[in-house]
């Protein structure tokens, strides 16, 4: 029994052995994948030996590393990622004790600066910039340096274009219309458009509720107007051929008539004037007769009839002409004038001829009752008129020279009255003309 026992102990005890060394097999088979996988962990830090505290030495290198990145990226938050892992690299290149950290954090910049500038180099550039910057500036300041012009270049002649001399303490007068070299081409110009902007002379034939005195009350009122706002003469003379121009077309109310003339009168004072009266100026002097809408209106309605052509040549414009190409003393200038002036209200008579054919009359009749000319050859030759060609206009104009006195309407009388025009409209009026 006893051996039997002994010998069961014994198979008993080699099993359990070998059960052992099969356990023993398979746990040293799990831990060998384990100790690779290990190998394949990059930032597992090493096993060091017991009572070894470089892992503590390490673990505070770290912070210090990790300290001075977060004050770089404070100080210097434009360098790159680059200039960063090179300056781990040389931080741990320095402690030969310690090795590199399980981790890093890399955070990132905006592409730019890789070039390091710490601050004293900053300061020192900002302290250098401020000087240069200053004395830049100042010589910005610096006058021009002059130059040097020769003796002869600067020496003006009173026939020199660039002459700016001043005779007698007084600037040189000029004359914006003394222009000789285009006075002929001017003149033929003026010639051509008068014909074109020519009011029929019988217009007031076919008028069926006005009248050559209603017109003539208009032209008196358009004279105060212009000496109540000092407007030009030309602007005067270019109204009165608006509604002319206008009344040729159009049949017109008595009640719309002086519409018409404030609607001209607007245009010319536009197209002459350089600070034309406003609108409400012009609903003004008509006592309020009229609208401000109304005007408007008229003056669209006066604009599509004449086709929106207002640069009609006028006896002011060749009267211009004529005193230039032949000069006559201030008295005869203003004599002819307010012989002109006279022209406008009566259109009976006077609508019949051209303005540079009525300028001419007037020119003659003015130069002849002050002065006993007459009709100069010299202006036979640029207006192409000959004494007999103007005697019928002259005669018409001395008729309306004489009975300017009794005339219903005065304001072209006074307006001539003051020195201004050396008061011509009080001279005395020949009853015979003798002209040759």
């Amino acid at each position: 029994m006893s051996g039997a026992n002994v010998s069961r102990g014994q198979a008993s005890a080699a099993s359990e052995l070998h059960n052992q060394e099969n356990m023993l097999s398979r746990l040293r088979g799990s831990l060998k994948p384990r100790a690779a996988a290990n190998e394949n962990l990059e930032n597992l830090p090493p096993k060091q030996a017991a009572g070894s505290r470089t892992v503590l030495g390490a673990l505070q290198n770290n912070q210090r590393s990790k300290a001075q990145n977060q004050r770089g990226t404070k100080q210097e938050s434009s360098q790159s990622l680059s200039c960063k892992n090179e300056d781990l690299g040389k931080s741990s290149s320095e402690n030969s004790s310690t090795k590199l950290p399980t981790f890093q954090i890399h955070v990132d910049e905006p592409d730019g600066a890789c070039i390091k500038k710490p601050l004293p180099v900053v300061d020192d550039v900002k302290a250098k910039s401020i000087p240069e910057t200053i004395n830049t500036a100042a010589r910005l300041r610096q006058p021009l340096a002059p130059i040097d012009m020769p003796a002869a270049a600067m020496d003006l002649s009173f026939d020199s274009p660039m002459d700016m001399s001043v005779v007698e303490g007084e600037e040189k007068p000029v004359d914006v219309n003394e222009v000789p070299e285009y006075a002929a081409e001017i003149h033929t110009y003026l010639r051509e458009m008068e014909v074109k902007t020519r009011p029929k002379a019988g217009y007031m034939k076919k008028q069926p509720d006005i009248t050559n005195s209603m017109r003539a009350i208009l032209v008196d009122w358009l004279v105060e107007v212009g000496e109540e706002y000092k407007l030009q003469n030309e602007t005067l003379y270019l109204a009165v051929n608006y509604i002319d121009r206008f009344l040729s077309s159009m049949s017109v109310l008595r009640g719309k008539l002086q519409l018409v003339g404030t609607a001209a009168m607007l245009l010319a004072s536009k197209f002459e004037e350089i600070y034309p009266p406003e609108v409400a100026e012009f609903v003004y002097i008509t006592d309020d007769t009229y609208t401000k809408k109304q005007v408007l209106r008229m003056e669209h309605l006066v604009l599509k009839v004449l086709s929106f052509d207002l640069a009609a040549p006028t006896i002011t414009q060749f009267l211009t002409q004529y005193v230039l190409h032949h000069s006559v003393n201030k008295r005869v200038e203003s004599l002819a004038m307010y012989l002109g002036e006279l022209s406008l209200v009566d259109s009976d008579p006077f609508l019949k001829y051209l303005p540079s054919h009525t300028a001419a009359a007037a020119y003659t009749l003015a130069n002849h009752i002050v002065t006993g000319g007459s009709w100069p050859k010299s202006m036979t030759e640029k207006t192409g008129y000959s004494l007999e060609d103007l005697m019928p206009c002259v005669e018409d104009l001395h008729q309306t020279f004489l009975g300017a006195v009794q005339h219903a309407q005065q304001s072209v009388r006074e307006k001539y009255k003051g020195p201004k025009y050396s008061e011509v409209s009080l001279i005395d009026a020949p009853t015979k003309l003798l002209l040759n």
